[in-house]
């Protein structure tokens, strides 16, 4: 059996203080952000996040605020109406920017924000992990190198993953997402300067073809 601890210790060494590709100024965005970039590319909240921003500067500003206020801000993000609903809802929990736990069990209490969404804010927060960030690129990347079975559930893969590896590695996922990002594409991976290439499923059937 694979000792992955071991195996993936580079990958976390060398993405370990990678910041996320959500371009946030501080946790308040921090959070408006992976929220909104649930089944959306990265890209397009950096792009339309500015001028929501600008007018709604923490979540003091959006207590009194209304969904038809933020469609302009935000209609372009897919499955807009349900996010405005869930960032009002927090709004109107928490009050102030201040508010914003920083822990798993409270994160995940508020609306629009499961795990994978918490792991992500724990993680660019700078908190010690209290699981590990499972999305679309980890999705296909872990069975790929062969870790976990094949799975589409990100909530299954992450406890096959906190079984696998020890809680001290358990802020892999992210490094796992940025191979996902930018060598382990979906279609003609980059096997060839892959650092996992000696201890990949996938590249070593690909090798006896």
């Amino acid at each position: 059996m694979k000792d992955w601890n071991s195996l993936l210790k580079p990958l976390l060494e060398k993405f370990e203080s990678k910041r996320h590709p959500l371009e946030y100024q501080n946790l308040y965005q921090l959070m408006i952000m992976v929220i909104l970039s649930a089944q959306d590319s990265d890209a397009n909240i950096n792009k339309v996040s500015p001028d929501f921003f600008r007018d709604y500067p923490n979540l003091e500003s959006l207590v009194d605020a209304t969904p038809d206020e933020l469609i302009p801000f935000l209609s372009k993000v897919r499955n807009y109406g349900s996010k405005i609903s869930y960032i009002l809802d927090i709004a109107g929990t928490l009050r102030e920017s201040k508010n914003i736990p920083l822990t798993m069990e409270e994160l995940v209490s508020l609306k629009g924000i499961g795990r994978k969404s918490a792991n992500v804010i724990l993680r660019e927060s700078g908190k010690s992990p209290e699981g590990i960030i499972v999305d679309l690129h980890v999705i296909r990347v872990a069975p790929r190198l062969g870790i976990v079975s094949e799975a589409k559930d990100g909530n299954k893969i992450e406890k096959q993953l906190m079984q696998v590896l020890s809680p001290d590695m358990w802020g892999v996922g992210m490094p796992i997402s940025f191979l996902g990002r930018e060598i382990c594409r979906p279609t003609n991976p980059k096997c060839e300067i892959c650092l996992l290439r000696e201890c990949c499923s996938y590249s070593q059937d690909l090798s006896l073809t």
